[in-house]
């Protein structure tokens, strides 16, 4: 805030000048007390003079009784995973009443690197959605995996002072936090003074004490009520989550109890444009808490002033003088949906839709542009037998972590297949960043495929391109569409493919209206499930197949992880 703003806010709070803006006749969610109030609300530019009466404005809007509450705070969100540019994104999730999000750009730093950082805050300047970032911690996720680029502790320092940069993210590689080891102590240790996101799935005892000892103070992968509860113990800020892929929210309400309940916020992680556009983001995660029985001021708290605190951001949350002026006006708490939001005191979206004009920045894409290389006619998907049991990956509906499953395998001519009678599809994780002919070779059980193949350069965290298909002919036409389309998500039949969803930006992201994506996505899940796929989205899931970081079993460019072990694990079972 300049000298001018401020003191432009000094006078409207004294009643010595008129408001820009009062929201008149309000009920005002307030989250610093627990209390519905009425009220009227003045703002003077960006900012909140006032919470009170007798304040007169430029201009005048009467709620006639509607709910003001806090804008909504994403606290953990991966932008890339919505498969659209950040201005994309921000018409997705502003009209639901989310004005802020703080974003793990890992996904586009694996695939570029620092350009890829700078690029997501260049698309991002100026929007109606605040996105701050965390810096990518773990690029590449660990050492089993081969990603477009590495970022040391000194690059991570080369970036921190870069406006809107809050910390560092999620710190994926647990062993390496826990045991104080080479390359992650260095990055802990830069960002002792500041936020560090946690990501610890299942840890628990001694090793989550010298987790949470090593720095993190939030989390977004508790699965369970102990684990919740044993991380918001500690000193965590537990963030419930509900993804596209991993729905952990109505697991973990019981978890919160109104002497635990400042210790809970709400993240997204990675959500897919139907699910956006038509269930929301923070919203959703704000009626299915409150449909189970939470208290609804308790629930926004979560969404507002728990979040901002968790993640330091101390000018947002509430709805208080001096604080930033981000507000949704809704009819409901009971059914919390926003017909009013306002960003930086302006009027941005009504009625489900953005409003105004709303900017969008100027970038230059090159560094993030043609970033699949790879040599498909020089892939081999082969897996001669070596046994006649072998470890698979099992599928766990509406979750990311997977199961081990040790199946028998089908024996063609002196090779495994796939064996679509037993829901067994081969897949693979092949290197497109240096073409490398890097091919990590599988079987994964629970995607349920009868026919052609899937198959998408979203592959968390390193996004090699990710394959599953009933034979190798067709796997292998899967990969050369994704090529050819410059990174995207395919489905192939016969060799011809039926549905895509073009991703030029990095292999993430499309350059089209987030209208457009949802259209191709909608499309695209049809012609998946008349392969056979029973999925709600199976690429999301597809993708996190070669996340060596989530349990249990995962496969990278390079082999089979056994993430519990932290190791690879041989496919054969002697």
């Amino acid at each position: 805030m300049n000298r001018e703003s401020f003191l432009h806010l000094l006078a409207v709070a004294r009643g010595d000048e008129p408001a820009d803006l009062v929201l008149r006749n309000a009920r005002v969610v307030n989250v610093f007390t627990g209390e519905i109030l009425e009220a009227d609300v003045a703002l003077a530019g960006e900012w909140i003079a006032a919470v009170g009466s007798g304040y007169e404005g430029r201009a005048e809007s009467d709620l006639r009784g509607q709910f003001v509450a806090p804008g909504l705070i994403d606290a953990h969100v991966h932008v890339e995973s919505s498969m659209v540019s950040p201005p994309q994104f921000a018409r997705a999730v502003v009209p639901h009443g989310v004005t802020t999000v703080v974003s793990d750009p890992h996904e586009i730093a694996n695939v570029a690197g620092a350009d890829g950082i700078r690029y997501m805050l260049a698309a991002s300047e100026g929007l109606p959605l605040t996105i701050f970032v965390n810096l990518p911690s773990c690029v590449p996720a660990t050492h089993m995996g081969a990603s477009g680029a590495t970022l040391e502790a000194e690059d991570l320092l080369a970036l921190r002072d870069l406006p809107r940069v809050t910390g560092l993210a999620e710190f994926m590689n647990v062993p390496g936090a826990v045991l104080g080891l080479p390359g992650a102590l260095e990055k802990l240790m830069a960002f002792q003074d500041g936020h560090i996101d946690g990501h610890a799935p299942g840890v628990t005892g001694k090793w989550l004490q010298a987790y949470v000892a090593s720095g993190p103070t939030t989390d977004h992968e508790s699965m369970t009520v102990a684990e919740a509860r044993e991380k918001a113990r500690l000193g965590m800020y537990v963030l419930a989550r509900e993804a596209t892929a991993a729905k952990n929210l109505r697991a973990l309400l019981p978890a919160i109890t109104p002497e635990n309940a400042r210790r809970f916020a709400f993240s997204t992680d990675d959500r897919h444009p139907a699910d956006l556009i038509d269930e929301g983001s923070i919203d959703h995660n704000v009626r299915l808490a409150i449909a189970a029985g939470l208290d609804p001021v308790t629930v926004i708290r979560m969404a507002t002033l728990n979040a901002a605190e968790a993640l330091g951001l101390r000018d947002r949350g509430a709805i208080g003088p001096g604080r930033r002026a981000d507000l949704v006006v809704t009819p409901s708490l009971e059914d919390f949906r926003a017909v009013q939001v306002f960003a930086g005191g302006k009027l941005v979206a009504e009625e489900g839709r953005p409003v105004g004009d709303w900017p969008i920045p100027q970038v230059d894409e090159r560094a993030v542009r043609d970033t699949v290389h790879l040599d498909v006619g020089a892939l081999s998907f082969r897996i001669p037998a070596e046994g006649t049991r072998l470890r698979a990956i099992g599928l766990i509906p509406d979750q990311v972590v997977t199961e081990e499953c040790v199946v028998t395998a089908k024996i063609v001519a002196g090779e495994a297949v796939s064996d679509v009678a037993r829901d067994l599809l081969k897949m693979a994780t092949v290197e497109r960043h240096r073409g490398t002919g890097n091919v990590g070779l599988g079987f994964v059980q629970g995607l349920g495929l009868k026919r052609g193949a899937l198959a998408g350069s979203v592959g968390h965290d390193c996004h090699n391109i990710t394959v599953a298909g009933v034979d190798d002919a067709e796997m292998r036409a899967a990969v050369r569409a994704v090529k050819e389309l410059g990174g995207g998500l395919v489905a192939v039949l016969d060799g011809e493919v039926i549905g895509s969803v073009p991703l030029p930006i990095g292999g993430l992201m499309s350059d089209q209206p987030v209208e457009v994506v949802r259209e191709q996505m909608d499309a695209l899940l049809e012609a998946a499930q008349a392969l056979g796929s029973p999925l709600h989205d199976p690429f999301m899931q597809l993708g996190f197949l070669a996340l060596e970081v989530i349990p249990k079993l995962k496969l990278t460019d390079q082999g089979l992880v056994d993430v519990e072990k932290f190791d690879f694990v041989p496919l054969w079972v002697a």
